[in-house]
């Protein structure tokens, strides 16, 4: 069985973007560690799954991308969930690389979001890793079937934003399984469920 791992930057005050979507703040908090860290947590992947509006903006950027994400963003199979369709992968590019194909060629998933994640995680194979908004993520989270959370905590108080953990039925209850700091004062933490 797969391990599903949710990674996300998020504000000391527990948002993952500003109310309008922004992210700015992730990159002015971030240095070369952290960055390193956040790509060799993607690398581990076999799988990355996020939803519609995630994929219809990274679908056309990552396939002529450069830089340290590139390689694994376009390199590892990509799922997607939605409840109203994609639309068609465009690109930059006058052929079909094997970047933007990567992205064409996307599992749609447009059922219930617990069933399709479990059918994933029965599968062999490396971890999934869910990476996206915070709609997604709070769907996700609601399933009850992320194994780990990696949270990469940016020194930064947005006072007001999108959270992930809204809405809990129940409590959820985590372990702490590893820390890392970094020049910048990103923390990131690892819990398992």
């Amino acid at each position: 069985m797969r391990k599903l791992i949710m990674k996300m930057s998020i504000s000391v005050d527990g948002f993952v973007s500003s109310a309008d979507g922004g992210k700015d703040w992730v990159f002015k908090t971030g240095d070369d560690e952290s960055m390193a860290w956040s790509v060799g947590k993607i690398r581990e992947a076999g799988l990355i799954i996020m939803g519609r509006k995630t994929f219809e903006t990274l679908a056309p950027y990552w396939p002529t991308a450069t830089g340290p994400f590139a390689t694994p963003m376009n390199e590892i199979p990509k799922a997607v969930f939605t409840k109203k369709g994609i639309n068609p992968v465009h690109t930059n590019t006058s052929e079909q690389s094997s970047a933007a194909a990567s992205w064409a060629e996307a599992r749609v998933f447009d059922g219930d979001l617990a069933e399709g994640i479990r059918e994933l995680k029965a599968g062999a194979g490396k971890p999934i890793l869910a990476i996206g908004g915070a709609g997604f993520m709070q769907s996700l989270i609601a399933t009850g079937l992320v194994d780990e959370f990696h949270l990469a905590i940016h020194p930064v108080a947005l006072g007001s934003g999108l959270p992930i953990f809204t809405g809990l039925e129940i409590p959820l209850y985590m372990k702490l399984a590893d820390v890392k700091t970094f020049p910048k004062g990103i923390i990131a933490k690892t819990y398992s469920v």
